[in-house]
């Protein structure tokens, strides 16, 4: 007898009416899954968000992630149908579904799913990244070993997530030349002989700075310096000065490393070109030197730099607007020629054509009061000396950056994080930050 056809009073017909209405259930499970993780996968580059509070929103995914498999089959159902979006919050919370079900197949699909556009890997190395090793390491070495490259790069991108070194399988990767004539895979590899300090690796960078292409040739700049190689900098001065994809990575490492007459020196190369100006503010709180100070307030009067600005002399005074009640909670607009605060706090938010939703990076900083924040540096500011550099208003020590990397706002963490990979003194490997904590 077919389950439409069943008369009210059988078995059938009670068992498929409780399913239709727990579907509605596991729909909206599945839903606010996805949703949580876009949200989260904002959240860990916002000012305002600190590690506990990032951890307290995976514990609202795990809730969600726990109770689809109470039910794996009616709810891998929904999240084929929610593929159709190509989505990274999907993809996400498919792949977690797929493998706590240890199915092949399932896993398979969410594979599939995955390699639909850049957003969509996201989300899958995201769930990598996830799960605990005893679900996923047999597949991140499938992947290793597949013929793919794409499947390869997946592997490579799970254990820069997961903080586990790759070992061998990054070397042969690096041997051979199908995996090198992939920009994106062979950039990637790069990467991590810095992020796991592989000194076994060197050479491959020296081969790699070689290359006509600018992506290969960055991430093997950063990984030289990484590794110690602090005259590498140098050939990142290109990449500081232009605006580009690489931009500002190569300001928060280059102005952790130069001296800081070196890097007044190329400071003063961006401030010749006016459209520069934001790289300028980020090169000067990542300098951490007191001296810019003066100049990061007096250009607190724009409306468009004021909150950037803000940050940057917080990153070096480690003066907290909220802290010390320094926020104009009804800004105004101080210069006449200037766009109205209002515009310039929803700038490209509202472009009918523009299909990045992301926030803008200054839409959670908050506003500050110009004067307010005048009075307190001219009462604090002697305690400062220019030409030294501090990182939130304290000397630079391996014991401050490890302080900061715990308990510090999100992208104060970020930056403690890269401070602390370039002490030459005590060398550690470099903390993924953005990363779920493993056995959280």
């Amino acid at each position: 007898m077919n389950i439409a056809t069943s008369p009210p009073d059988s078995p059938d017909f009670f068992a498929e009416r409780e399913k239709n209405v727990y579907r509605d259930v596991y729909e909206q499970l599945v839903e606010e899954a996805s949703f949580l993780w876009v949200l989260r996968s904002i959240a860990v580059d916002q000012p305002h968000y600190t590690q506990p509070e990032i951890h307290e929103l995976e514990q609202r995914i795990d809730k969600r992630l726990d109770a689809l498999m109470v039910e794996v089959e009616q709810v891998w159902e929904i999240c084929l149908a929610s593929l159709e979006y190509e989505q990274p919050g999907e993809v996400f919370t498919t792949a977690v579904v797929a493998f706590r079900s240890f199915e092949v197949e399932k896993i398979q699909i969410a594979v599939g799913a995955a390699l639909k556009n850049e957003q969509t890997i996201e989300g899958f190395v995201s769930a990598l990244g996830w799960l605990p090793g005893n679900l996923v390491h047999t597949w991140i070495k499938k992947f290793f070993t597949s013929k793919d490259l794409s499947h390869k790069y997946l592997a490579l991108a799970a254990c820069s997530i997961r903080g586990e070194n790759p070992a061998e399988y990054l070397n042969r990767m690096l041997e051979r030349d199908d995996c090198k004539q992939d920009i994106k895979l062979y950039a990637q590899a790069l990467r991590l002989i810095g992020e796991f300090r592989r000194q076994d690796l060197s050479a491959s960078l020296d081969e790699a700075l070689a290359s006509d292409n600018s992506e290969i040739k960055f991430w093997a700049i950063w990984s030289m310096i990484l590794l110690g190689n602090k005259g590498a900098v140098s050939h990142l001065e290109s990449y500081v000065l232009q605006p580009g994809p690489h931009q500002f990575a190569a300001i928060n490492i280059v102005f952790r490393v130069l001296s800081v007459e070196q890097a007044r020196e190329l400071i003063s190369k961006l401030v010749d070109d006016p459209e520069q100006m934001r790289a300028v503010i980020k090169a000067t709180g990542v300098l951490g030197d007191p001296h810019a100070v003066n100049w990061l307030i007096s250009n607190m009067k724009e409306p468009e730099l004021a909150r950037v600005c803000a940050q940057s002399m917080c990153f070096i005074t480690g003066i907290d607007l909220e802290q010390y009640q320094l926020i104009n909670k009804t800004p105004y607009q101080l210069v006449s020629d200037a766009p109205p605060v209002e515009a310039v706090a929803q700038q490209g938010d509202d472009d009918p054509n523009n299909d990045d939703v992301s926030l803008d990076e200054d839409e959670n900083l908050p506003w500050p009061d110009v004067e307010k924040v005048s009075q307190v540096w001219m009462n604090l500011g002697m305690n400062f000396v220019a030409g030294k550099r501090y990182f939130l208003g304290r000397q630079i020590t391996a014991d401050l950056l490890n302080e900061k990397i715990l308990t510090a706002y999100q992208r104060q963490r970020h930056a403690a994080a890269m401070e602390r990979a370039l002490m030459s003194e005590e060398p550690a490997l470099l903390k993924n930050t953005r990363a779920r904590e493993q056995g959280s």
